[in-house]
């Protein structure tokens, strides 16, 4: 699901606004009692606690084993996969995912696997990185690692769509989509821009010996400091979000 390595402990402390935004998709989920549900590249669990304290069965998987650790430490049911090739022998009512699909680069792959463990009428609902997204963030990430030798490739393989191009692949694979939205959300993130760097783009920063990555990182962060950071010294992500719900048809449908 994601070639990059997560620290659990960190992404608890400096990224918790991720799972915390994701209440709206959970919204659009709409947890029915006594479904079974997956929740697809389910982190540490803190959203998948949430679907099962609402009355359904919940499968976590994460393609991370200290992800999948922290989520068994809350008491779910969580198991190691990708995105592209988890099996499980039961066909589920729904899948969920929140924050994920834009690691997941074979996105058709992935889209082929939840359909087929969904049973006829189940759903898919999800929210991920959508085009445009953290387009500051990028710039300067690449910027910055061609000036230290990384080469214009070195960026982490983000996955950001169009509106349009995920729904064409949805109903391409066979999905109804109920509905698509595609809107920006500019976040703040409180353990500021160094911290998220260090976690969300560490596969870039591994490239680098360990005691230059400080200086990569605040060099990145001068660069996005007249974009992102407030007057007031809190920094802000130019996140952009698709949210989604999609469905198997019903065979009477």
């Amino acid at each position: 699901m994601v070639e990059q390595k997560w620290d659990a402990a960190a992404y608890a402390r400096n990224a918790r606004f991720v799972s915390d935004l994701g209440i709206a998709a959970l919204d659009l989920l709409a947890v029915k009692p006594g479904e079974t549900i997956i929740d697809l590249g389910c982190g540490d669990g803190a959203l998948t606690e949430k679907i099962l304290d609402a009355g359904a069965t919940v499968i976590g998987i994460d393609a991370d084993q200290a992800m999948v650790d922290a989520a068994v430490d809350r008491g779910i049911d969580a198991r190691l996969g990708d995105a592209t090739d988890f099996e499980l022998p039961e066909m589920v009512d729904a899948v969920f995912s929140n924050a994920v699909l834009h690691w997941v680069p074979k996105a058709d792959d992935a889209i082929r696997q939840v359909k087929a463990h969904l049973k006829p009428g189940g759903r898919f609902v999800g929210e991920f990185g959508g085009h445009g997204n953290i387009a500051a963030v990028c710039t300067a990430l690449r910027a910055v690692a061609i000036q230290w030798g990384l080469g214009p490739d070195c960026l982490p393989n983000w996955f950001f769509p169009t509106r349009d191009q995920y729904h064409d692949m949805l109903e391409d694979a066979g999905f109804m989509v109920r509905e698509i939205a595609i809107f920006p959300r500019l976040t703040h993130v409180p353990a500021g821009i160094e911290a998220w760097l260090e976690l969300m783009t560490a596969k870039t920063i591994a490239k680098l010996p360990v005691n230059e990555r400080p200086q990569f990182v605040k060099e990145v962060a001068a660069l996005l400091k007249p974009a992102l950071q407030a007057y007031n010294g809190e920094w802000h992500i130019d996140y952009v979000r698709i949210q989604f719900e999609a469905i198997i048809p019903d065979d009477d449908d």
